[in-house]
């Protein structure tokens, strides 16, 4: 399992002059909060905070948008008052952990595009600052990984569906296209198994030729861009299951 130094770890590999004391302490914190708290996969809840901050780190986030990670969830889930967090941390990262709590209050789901719309324009004006938000979809990103431990039918379809009608166009407007996808397909896995598994199937028998295809035609390209002495890189996307929908 993640750990607090394997964490800090992952974020020195891009930034060397990281303040590996304080992110040690917002850890540490976090923990004693969360303490005799579990998820639902019966995992201690601090694996949580700690795979958010994880996520980010792919994204090379700075230490005050890490911290925010670890101390997301304590002023709502535990009895840590954001004075605190003011007085540990200081206003700035205060300020983030304060407005994920204010989002985390919002009931999202709705079945009305139009209102999918208003909801994703308040959660963006209430964001004041872009991290906010960024930590808010790594949040969200990580509970759809861990979705099949909810036992409630209905809570995951209802999740899966605020994530799909909420989550994952904001992730498209943050240009964060990877959470977008993951987000899209974790989602459409919960809410339209059957037809998901229809598309896996057959690109799993496809896979070999369109492996070939692609590098056929990458070497064609590749051929022209050199005879037009144009330096590129040709990279591929495989589309996902969703988007193939």
């Amino acid at each position: 399992m993640l750990n607090e130094n394997l964490l800090i770890d992952s974020i020195t590999k891009y930034n060397p002059a990281t303040n590996k004391d304080l992110i040690n302490r917002a850890f540490v914190i976090a923990e004693i909060a969360h303490q005799n708290q579990k998820r639902r996969s019966g995992d201690p809840y601090i694996s949580h905070p700690l795979e958010v901050a994880k996520i980010l780190t792919e994204y090379r986030l700075d230490d005050s948008t890490i911290i925010t990670a670890l101390l997301h969830d304590t002023i709502e889930d535990t009895k840590l008052t954001l004075k605190e967090v003011r007085g540990e941390f200081g206003e700035e990262i205060a300020s983030l952990v304060d407005g994920l709590t204010k989002i985390g209050k919002l009931d999202l789901f709705t079945k009305e595009a139009e209102q999918a719309e208003n909801f994703r324009k308040l959660i963006l004006a209430m964001s004041n600052d872009v991290r906010v938000l960024i930590v808010k979809l790594a949040d969200r990103l990580h509970n759809m990984r861990t979705l099949n431990y909810i036992s409630d039918i209905n809570r995951k379809t209802r999740i899966a569906k605020e994530t799909m009608e909420i989550y994952a166009p904001l992730a498209d407007r943050m240009g964060m296209n990877h959470i977008r996808d993951e987000l899209e397909d974790l989602s459409f896995k919960r809410l339209n198994p059957e037809a998901r598994k229809l598309i896996v199937d057959r690109l799993d028998l496809n896979q070999k030729n369109r492996d070939i295809a692609f590098k056929e035609i990458s070497f064609e390209f590749s051929k022209i861009l050199k005879e037009n002495e144009i330096e590129a890189k040709i990279i591929g996307r495989e589309k996902t299951p969703f988007s193939i929908w």
